[in-house]
């Protein structure tokens, strides 16, 4: 075991093993004479004399972005405007209603056999934890007419379904404008 044998190799490259930079007489400076260098602003080949030219977030002068930053933000936003108060908003498709508190175990059919009998369901998502496989706790039910919508919301707010107390309500709805709570608090502050 000691006396292992070791031949040893010596490799000299054949013309076939050259790659093609390599091909020609091999005087480095023949090569280097045919191709033009490059200017790098990261490694400053190139000119020495022209400024390096630094690119990228965190590199402008400060004033500038001050100013650049309070003229961005002193621009009018452009808003859309609602009609009427606060309340529910219609989907693109219908009235979508959110269901709270659902039991772990249910099912589709369950929320269907629940909420049918208000109207037609177009469609409905409950939604599965990945790791568990149960519900997560919420459904989305869309119903085609408000009125369906609004008697689920009505009759089915605080019920109990699989021993578990479900919340319903509407799942898009405008919020008051800052101006309508303004307003609704000094009408509320002068009543008294």
């Amino acid at each position: 075991m000691a006396n292992a044998e070791v031949e040893a190799v010596d490799f000299e490259p054949e013309d076939d093993d050259l790659m093609d930079d390599d091909v020609g007489d091999g005087s480095p400076n023949r090569i280097s004479a045919s191709i033009p260098r490059l200017k790098s602003a990261i490694a400053g080949g190139g000119s020495s004399s022209a400024p390096r030219k630094t690119k990228g977030r965190g590199f402008r002068y400060e004033a500038a972005a001050e100013a650049d930053r309070n003229a961005r933000m002193s621009a009018r936003f452009d808003s859309l405007d609602t009609e009427g108060g606060p309340g529910p908003v219609r989907s693109i498709e219908g009235w979508i209603i959110l269901v709270a508190g659902v039991h772990e175990e249910a099912q589709e059919d369950d929320l269907q056999n629940a909420f049918g009998e208000f109207g037609e369901i177009k469609n409905l998502h409950l939604n599965l934890d990945r790791r568990t496989g149960f519900v997560k706790g919420y459904a989305l039910i869309e119903f085609e007419k408000f009125d369906e919508a609004q008697r689920a919301i009505n009759e089915m707010d605080g019920t109990e379904l699989l021993t578990q107390t479900i919340n319903v309500d509407w799942a898009f709805s405008k919020r008051p404008t800052l101006e309508e709570k303004y307003e609704e608090k000094i009408t509320s502050r002068s009543s008294f």
